[in-house]
């Protein structure tokens, strides 16, 4: 029996092909769905005769697990309760979107051990998993509408490339499945990378969407210095930092990108573009470090989610951060741990920004005598 082929870019309301296609999933049936990547067959991950239906028919000879698909970051928690730091970054940065996640399956309170047994047959073969946050807004509102996660696969001859057009897996599955979503050509053509996480080890199995170069600086430990204008104190705090990780770590600044560490500045009420103070500059300039290149930036959201510590230079700052991005609190800190405010030299003498240098300094010893680099 042909698939149903139902061509998304006609329909007049995508709220009912995804009902359409969320009815098909609970009644046990194959449903393609277009990714960011490629196209995928899905079954949902509580219906074992479905899941045993998608590993017979869509053969994308891996012998690795098949992916676990689900809506949200959070949800990732329920089926990896500890879920590696290195892992924790990646899903904050790349989810929803092209990557692929491996990690191991050694969590007796995780929800894949509630699936049914022939379900974690597949999706937790040799004691790993694969889970994904798809980035295609149709997997993700049939997703958010099914009590469960979706068991995905990719399917292709031996030899030969993903589909990445809904005629491809016609053309390859017809029969197979019972419903197609057409949605036109994948908008990356190519497969999740595929990023293994043992502790603080990152393997790459399969580049794909996101090279690994990529890859490797969207898993770097990254923090975030903030004050108001990101011209004076900020700017300060963030040279001040990447010198005192460096001698840390034994390297150059230049070298800490490459030892996966990247450190920033921002301004609650910056603009884009402009210039550190001069008196900021020459406060530096005496310390041996460079600031004539900095760009004033804002804090935005995704600066906020890619950060694993902010440091704030009042509580004023982080009060306000914590206001608009509540997920970020627990990252989130007073430079002082809440002695005093580091107060804004701005149209102070030379001698101001020295004494806030300076006091900026002792902070972030502290800070950085702390940090555990090895686990980052």
């Amino acid at each position: 029996m042909n698939p149903l082929v139902i061509d998304v870019r006609t329909t007049d309301d995508q709220r009912d092909v995804v009902h359409r296609a969320v009815q098909a999933v609970v009644e046990g049936k194959l449903v393609v769905f277009p990714l960011e990547t490629v196209y995928v067959a899905a079954a949902s991950a509580l219906n074992e005769p479905a899941v045993n239906r998608l590993t017979r028919k869509c053969k994308d000879h891996d012998p690795g697990p098949l992916t676990l698909a689900v809506k949200s970051v959070d949800e990732v928690l329920d089926y990896v309760p500890q879920l590696p730091i290195l892992g924790q970054r990646l899903a904050r940065r790349c989810w929803p979107g092209p990557v692929t996640l491996e990690l191991e399956d050694a969590q007796p309170d995780s929800l894949v051990h509630r699936l049914p047994a022939g379900v974690r047959g597949v999706i937790a073969k040799g004691g790993e998993i694969r889970i994904r946050v798809p980035g295609h807004q149709l997997i993700l509102s049939a997703l958010r509408l099914l009590a469960g996660p979706l068991v995905i696969a990719s399917a292709r001859r031996l030899g030969g490339p993903d589909c990445v057009t809904a005629q491809q897996m016609v053309e390859l599955l017809n029969g197979d499945v019972d419903v197609i979503l057409d949605a036109g050509k994948c908008k990356f053509a190519q497969p999740s990378s595929l990023v293994r996480i043992t502790g603080p080890s990152l393997e790459v199995k399969r580049s794909g969407a996101v090279s690994e170069a990529n890859l490797k600086r969207l898993a770097s430990w990254m923090a975030v210095l903030v004050c108001t204008g990101n011209t004076c104190r900020s700017p300060m705090a963030e040279v001040l930092l990447r010198k005192r990780l460096a001698d840390k770590l034994g390297c150059q600044i230049g070298d800490l990108e490459d030892r996966g560490i990247l450190v920033l500045s921002a301004g609650t009420s910056a603009s884009t573009g402009g210039r550190a103070a001069e008196e900021a500059i020459a406060a530096m300039k005496e310390r041996g470090l460079d600031l004539s290149a900095h760009e004033t930036q804002p804090l935005d959201e995704r600066l906020v989610t890619f950060a694993d510590v902010i440091l704030t230079m009042t509580r004023n700052h982080r009060d306000a951060i914590v206001s608009c991005f509540p997920q970020a609190a627990s990252r989130t800190f007073v430079l002082s741990r809440g002695r005093t405010d580091v107060s804004d030299p701005i149209g102070g003498p030379q001698d101001l920004y020295r004494r806030c240098a300076d006091q900026i300094d002792a902070y972030l010893t502290e800070w950085v005598s702390e940090l555990d680099l090895d686990g980052k």
